[in-house]
């Protein structure tokens, strides 16, 4: 029987239809062949990093281990009543075991890492690990010793321990590298006893160089940590930062409370400066000017007619100090030591602490729009750590642009906040936030605020201070210095850089 003429067309449709849905799934399952004369695909570039893969670092930690110890502390206490830890931000509190209730005395353990700096048992840790310390114990590997302290030095944290090696032979120690050299993003491993657990390493990156974190007023004046993304947790505090080279670059030391991987150590660099010191002397001593200085930034230097921002400004000279002696007033911009350029305060600090107390120097200084030369002999710098009331009989004044009101010091307002009678100047009752000097951190509340300068103008009433701020040419910088008290306190001055209306 024959298949209808009009049944053909339905039926040759079907069968190509068939066909191409064969070769479409043959195709997708790669099952077709290629003809014999196609070419080969050409392969593709795959980028070095993948096909050679990170390096491992086994061997490196082979090379280091045996110098990294733990540190062991106890502390004992007669008394309950402890002082604040400024660490405790960074680390929290520490574990305070204590005995029966009838024991008046109780131990506190802590502890934290370190690492071995020479063949005759010397070992580098954190000061903040074994302050207070009535006991230190080291352990290295299997190995436990008893450590005593070489030397301290609080300002930047650092302590030198000493121990006896085992059967008078050489330890392995870890050679010091240049943190100078390092640089952001380059590979570092931490090594220390995170939490108890002992040889722990973790590995990262050089996320920052020349951080300051504020961690303690002790510390404020020499950080200059290194940040890393190698995980640093308790009891990492005095162990390495090490160097795909095997060198120490840092000692790790401090950690962001609330972040993940935001961790910091002192750079190895500033431990060789001091070294010699702790281990001949215990302590470290440091020349000191007597003055509080700030960095330069943008506004800052237009305001002094400066092409950059190299330099160090004075904010604050100490009565009867070595800058105060040689004639460093508020407001100069140190530029100069002993004829090196000065980029930031950093570069100021370091340079005077390393002369030494008795040494000489020669400043070069920026004021009022002239260069001169000062010679300060230098001394020992000390051991660091050492609501605003509405007078309502007063009028006060205002400038609108400037979003400040102010008035007369009057005897109310210096016997209630302690304010020196020999202090001249103008007290800051409120701040607008929209004022420009709100931006520069000039608050209320916290601390009482007095303008005792504007320009080279020193104030001593708001008749005054008006007049030097009109007198100021149009899209100037003002310079204004401020003097601040809290309770009774006079803590660091500030200078502020509004720019005039134009």
């Amino acid at each position: 029987m024959s298949d209808s003429p009009s049944r053909r067309p339905l039926t040759l449709l079907l069968v190509f239809g068939a066909v191409v849905f064969g070769m479409v799934v043959a195709g997708s399952l790669d099952l077709t062949t290629p003809s014999v004369g196609a070419p080969e695909p050409a392969p593709q570039e795959v980028p070095a990093a993948v096909v050679s893969g990170l390096p491992s670092l086994a061997d490196l930690v082979d090379q280091v281990s045996a110098g990294v110890v733990s540190v062991e502390t106890h502390s004992f206490e007669s008394s309950r009543s402890r002082g604040n830890d400024p660490f405790e931000f960074f680390f929290g509190p520490r574990r305070r075991d204590q005995g029966p209730e009838q024991d008046q005395e109780f131990r506190s353990d802590s502890g934290g890492s370190g690492f071995v700096i020479s063949a005759d048992g010397l070992i580098v840790t954190n000061n903040h690990v074994v302050r207070g310390a009535d006991e230190i114990i080291i352990h290295l590997g299997d190995a436990e010793f008893e450590a005593e302290v070489q030397g301290t030095d609080p300002a930047t944290d650092l302590a030198l321990l000493k121990i006896d090696p085992p059967n008078g032979g050489g330890m392995t120690y870890l050679p010091l590298g240049d943190s100078q050299q390092l640089r952001v993003g380059e590979w570092v491993m931490a090594v220390g006893s995170p939490l108890g657990l002992e040889d722990t390493v973790t590995v990262g990156v050089v996320s920052a160089k020349n951080r300051r974190i504020n961690i303690s007023q002790e510390t404020q004046s020499f950080e200059n940590f290194i940040q890393t993304d190698a995980a640093i947790n308790f009891g990492n505090s005095g162990g390495p930062l090490i160097n795909m080279s095997g060198q120490v670059v840092g000692i790790n030391t401090a950690i962001n409370f609330g972040s993940e991987n935001i961790g910091f150590a002192v750079p190895v660099d500033i431990l060789k400066r001091i070294l010699p010191q702790l281990r001949d002397s215990g302590k470290v001593s440091r020349g000191y000017l007597g003055i509080g200085v700030n960095d330069l930034d943008r506004a800052a230097s237009e305001a002094y007619g400066l092409d950059s921002t190299d330099g160090a400004l004075v904010n604050n000279v100490q009565d009867g100090l070595p800058a105060d002696l040689a004639g460093l007033l508020p407001g100069d911009v140190i530029l100069t030591v002993d004829g090196e350029a000065i980029s930031n305060t950093r570069d100021l600090i370091d340079y005077v602490s390393t002369q030494g107390p008795g040494a000489k120097v020669i400043l070069g200084v920026l004021r009022e729009g002239e260069e001169i030369d000062l010679e300060v002999e230098l001394v020992e710098r000390p051991a660091d750590g050492e609501d605003a009331d509405d007078d309502s009989e007063e009028t006060e004044g205002g400038i609108e642009w400037l979003g400040i009101r102010y008035q007369d010091l009057t005897p109310n307002t210096r016997g209630s906040h302690r304010i020196p009678e020999e202090l001249a100047g103008v007290w800051i009752t409120s701040v607008s936030p929209r004022s420009p000097l709100y931006d520069e951190g000039v608050r209320v509340g916290q601390f009482i605020s007095i303008i005792t300068k504007v320009n080279n103008t020193d104030i001593s009433n708001v008749e005054e201070f008006e007049e030097a701020v009109q007198s100021a040419p149009a899209g100037s910088r003002l310079r204004i210095y401020i003097r601040r008290f809290a309770g009774g306190r006079e803590i660091p001055p500030q200078f502020v850089f509004p720019r005039m209306p134009e």
